[in-house]
């Protein structure tokens, strides 16, 4: 059977991005957990005499050891150099790892992944063609026990994601570490939010070892970066170069310019720590927005997303709807990130104090 790809999940939103400016209000689009903070200046320079020659795919040295040395201060997790390699920001890399690591065992067809989750999970598996099959979060951990041990025979890989998108949970994956070793199965945890981590410390899966163990990461989020689109991967040596060997004969690379300014800004903690004051004051503001609109949400303990349940009503886009016209504010349907929780929203803290502080006085 041929494929047709879905709509994309925020392309769906745009009759409701419509409303605001219908009901006289300002649109503020929090639908999509894209960065509005601009760099420091000491970051908007580009050394653009590294644009001639092609980039490195797996990363410069100078990259890979701001990254090794980010790791060692901020999350306690010591690398070498043949444990980390770069790649084109997370996203492609979540959408395009498990038909690479399919190649590599092709017996294997079944992708785990949190049942609420990033909707890039579950899409790279069907780009592979393979198995997707959601795991559920409960009481802090990844239920991998309920997953029948025919799945986990198939089973090539598992996504974590800590601190979560959406619901904002921190987790420790040490019983999926361990459930993944029995079966010989790798796990991959997306760990893009880490610096925005409000309850305990920062959590790398690994700090419980690297064998059969990747964490993804990104300036994205961290540096709001999310246009220069450098990230890296690091962990299982092996996994490594197998992962860095294929994507070099797919042409995945960085810009040199970009490559170098990403360094520079894994080897600076201040503008991180800023960024995360002022998450989290933004965070505030939207729970008293929506603590006035009536509904209860509640400080996420890790990541810049409000997740709550929208009560009596089950329809994510008439809830996206309703909070559209009543505020302007454009919210992500739960359904997006699980078909069980279409009665949730998301909203992303990008949008300025000055304009939340609008919304919250007009009600």
């Amino acid at each position: 059977m041929s494929f047709t790809p879905p709509p994309y999940p925020h392309d769906r939103l745009k009759d409701i991005r419509k409303l605001p400016h219908e009901y006289g209000l300002e649109l503020l689009d929090l639908s999509i957990g894209t960065p509005i903070d601009p760099l420091p200046s000491k970051f908007r320079e580009l050394s653009f005499d590294l644009i001639n020659g092609y980039p490195t795919s797996i990363g410069s040295n100078q990259l890979r050891s701001s990254a090794i040395a980010w790791m060692s201060r901020r999350l306690g997790v010591t690398l070498t150099l043949n444990e980390v390699a770069a790649c084109v920001g997370s996203k492609e890399f979540v959408a395009s790892t498990p038909w690479y690591l399919h190649l590599r065992r092709p017996e294997r067809d079944v992708v785990l992944y949190p049942e609420v989750s990033y909707p890039t999970y579950a899409m790279g598996a069907i780009l592979s063609g393979l198995k997707y099959v959601p795991v559920a979060l409960e009481d802090g951990r990844l239920n991998i026990e309920s997953i029948p041990k025919d799945l986990l025979e198939r089973t090539l890989l598992i996504w974590t994601n800590s601190p979560s998108n959406p619901t904002g949970e921190i987790y420790s994956v040490a019983n999926v570490l361990q459930v993944a070793r029995q079966y010989d199965f790798v796990v991959i945890s997306d760990e893009c939010y880490v610096e925005y981590s409000w309850n305990g410390d920062r959590y790398s899966a690994l700090s419980e070892g690297t064998e059969g163990v990747l964490a993804v990461h990104s300036l994205s989020k961290r540096s709001n970066f999310a246009g220069g689109r450098v990230g890296f991967y690091a962990g299982d040596s092996t996994l490594i170069h197998y992962l860095s060997e294929v994507r070099k004969h797919a042409g995945m690379m960085i810009p040199g310019p970009f490559q170098e300014l990403g360094a520079r800004l894994l080897d600076d903690d201040e503008h991180v720590e800023d960024e995360a004051k002022r998450y989290r004051g933004r965070l505030e503001k939207l729970i008293a927005i929506f603590t006035a609109l009536g509904y209860q949400p509640k400080m996420p303990d890790g990541g810049f997303y409000l997740w709550f349940d929208a009560k009596d009503e089950k329809d994510g886009f008439a809830i996206a709807t309703s909070i559209a016209k009543r505020t302007g504010i454009i919210v992500s349907p739960g359904e997006f990130y699980s078909p069980n929780y279409a009665n949730f929203v998301r909203v992303a803290a990008v949008a300025s104090d000055e304009a939340l502080d609008r919304v919250l006085l007009s009600l």
